[in-house]
């Protein structure tokens, strides 16, 4: 059996389980509601209807979906490590760096199916409104590359600790991600070259999730900059294989005993 079909197999098995969790249905309960809830909130708001029931739909959307991406991702390691299954997984021929790749995309398997349910209740309400628009899908879209990020972090902080700090660790790159641009404006500022220094690592290192946010431009019908999705699909891939390297890389010196 080739590599490819071993984490295949582990990607199903994975998703197959995640599935059955409690957790994600309970989410995506919260997000199908809060979806619904849009209309309701519009009336309650400043503003256009129309743009405050999209904005707080594609809200929900990326809101539940990276909460479902953290408290899933964290256990897809740890789980199998604290049950005691992972002994019997990799004394078959299965390498350590095809179970982490195996959990990896049985985590973005199941992101899909659950943002498809979500982005289907979205579009149904905005059709009988009369909003439903093509462009919107762009910024759903690009809320999975973003989730896709955030799913890499999670697994590999599922290789380093238990569900609680990993949720934490994942919660706080989650944060710094959307407020990473600040480093440069904090940069500019500092006087000390290692201080300069600092920020600039810092910036790199934590994930740009910025990249990944263009729900004010879709909803408000605004252009986006020529390439901008190339530039985010390219970033998304880059980012999410370097934190998977480093988390394959880690487990690969984890003792399982």
């Amino acid at each position: 059996m080739g590599t490819f079909v071993r984490i295949w197999v582990i990607g199903r098995n994975s998703f197959l389980e995640t599935i059955r969790d409690r957790v994600l249905y309970v989410l995506l309960a919260f997000a199908i509601l809060m979806i619904g809830c849009a209309e309701i909130l519009s009336f309650l708001t400043v503003g256009s209807q129309e743009k405050i029931v999209k904005d707080l739909g594609l809200a929900s959307i990326a809101i539940f979906g990276t909460l479902i991406a953290i408290f899933v991702g964290v256990g897809t390691v740890s789980k199998e490590i604290d049950k005691r299954t992972i002994h019997s997984l990799l004394s078959r021929p299965v390498h350590r760096y095809e179970f982490i790749l195996g959990k990896y995309f049985g985590l973005l398997l199941t992101i899909l199916v659950i943002t498809t349910v979500m982005t289907l209740w979205f579009y149904l309400l905005l059709t009988v409104k009369g909003f439903a628009e093509r462009r919107l899908l762009d910024a759903i879209l690009l809320i999975l590359m973003e989730m896709a990020v955030v799913s890499s972090i999670a697994v590999f902080f599922s290789t380093l600790s238990n569900p609680l700090l990993s949720s934490l660790f994942t919660l706080s790159f989650y944060v710094a991600g959307h407020l990473s641009w600040s480093l440069l404006a904090l940069q500019d500022r500092m006087a000390s070259a290692f201080g300069k220094t600092l920020c600039t690592v810092f910036y790199y290192l934590l994930p740009n999730l910025e990249n990944f946010n263009i729900k004010g431009e879709v909803v408000n019908g605004l252009p986006l900059a020529e390439g901008w999705f190339a530039a985010a699909s390219l970033y998304a891939i880059s980012y999410s294989g370097f934190v998977l390297v480093g988390a394959i890389l880690l487990f690969r010196r984890r003792d399982l005993a």
